[in-house]
């Protein structure tokens, strides 16, 4: 290609993703935008709680995902992920300290995801 014809390829690619997006339903640009911050990662903190306590804190989580069924378009009532199960719950990764998944049902309220504050 000459360096005449890059350029124009490129405008072009950009042009038919930008039409291609126009295209899509909002539903559809949002899980593109979330599969991108998914890719991205979030380094999110995911506390459950009882009694008001702290009992159990995943660390480094790059997304919780909703799990979706294998056949049909329904969701399962859950939500999964991967994260560092911080054992002694110091908000950080220690040597003994590894990366589990784990699953939390959508019934559940007494657990708060939001993104790391550190990062």
């Amino acid at each position: 290609m000459t360096k005449t014809t890059l350029p124009l390829t490129r405008l072009l690619i950009l042009l038919l993703l930008s039409v291609a997006m126009l295209g899509c339903t909002q539903e559809t640009q949002n899980k593109i935008g979330r599969s991108l911050q998914n890719w991205t990662g979030a380094n999110g903190v995911l506390e459950v709680y009882s009694g008001g306590k702290v009992v159990k804190r995943f660390i480094k989580i790059d997304k919780l995902s909703t799990a979706t069924a294998t056949s049909g378009d329904m969701n399962r009532p859950y939500r999964f992920a991967y994260g560092v199960l911080d054992s002694n719950l110091n908000g950080e990764q220690d040597g003994n300290e590894r990366k589990v998944y784990f699953e939390i049902s959508d019934y559940s309220t007494n657990y708060v995801f939001y993104g790391d504050p550190g990062t």
